[in-house]
């Protein structure tokens, strides 16, 4: 009996549909795309992309992915070591962690009013449903909606935080206000 000589990623590779609509785009080209849009380039998004596809119960695959990047990627030439894909998905982590900061402060700072974040958040909302949908997969109703509420709660604990700390003692003599004050903000 002859041995199975795909691995299961391989096998995986030739099912996923994953950056089709991609084919035959430019890596810098994608990359113009998306820093005009997010935080991260076309490497960091498609090797986070398939770490989380090709996590395993003990981790990721990620000498897996990198030696199949360019047949898993049709913007990507060129094999990755386990080294260089790790190095990447920890860059596109910390870039997703840093634009959350940068959103939070600006929220918590009142920076923007309740319609501006509102606005931030529809857009952010639509990018993040196109570069799903570039990858190939689609958000059910229930993730989405999921996804919707746990971003309403916490814009709700922002606000309550942003309130209680700009409105705990009164601007002009500093007397600490009590909740019926808080609350009526």
């Amino acid at each position: 009996m002859p041995e199975d000589t795909h691995s299961p990623a391989e096998s995986n590779a030739s099912e996923t549909d994953r950056f089709e609509r991609l084919e035959g785009a430019d890596y810098d080209r994608v990359t113009e795309f998306l820093r005009d849009r997010v935080a991260f380039t076309a490497r960091e998004w498609a090797i986070a992309r398939l770490c989380a596809d090709f996590r395993t119960g003990t981790g990721v695959e990620m000498t897996t992915v990198g030696e199949h990047l360019p047949d898993l990627v049709p913007f990507m030439d060129d094999q990755y070591t386990r080294q260089a894909v790790c190095q990447s998905r920890r860059s596109f982590e910390e870039k997703v962690r840093r634009a959350g900061a940068t959103f939070l402060y600006g929220a918590y700072a009142d920076f923007f009013t309740a319609d501006e974040v509102d606005d931030i958040v529809y857009e952010a909302t639509e990018v993040a449903r196109f570069l799903i949908e570039v990858e190939g997969a689609s958000l059910s109703p229930t993730d989405e909606s999921n996804a919707e509420e746990r971003i309403r709660a916490a814009m709700e604990a922002v606000h309550r935080s942003s309130r209680d700390l700009r409105y705990d003692r009164c601007p002009n003599c500093g007397e600490r206000l009590g909740e019926d004050a808080i609350e009526s903000e």
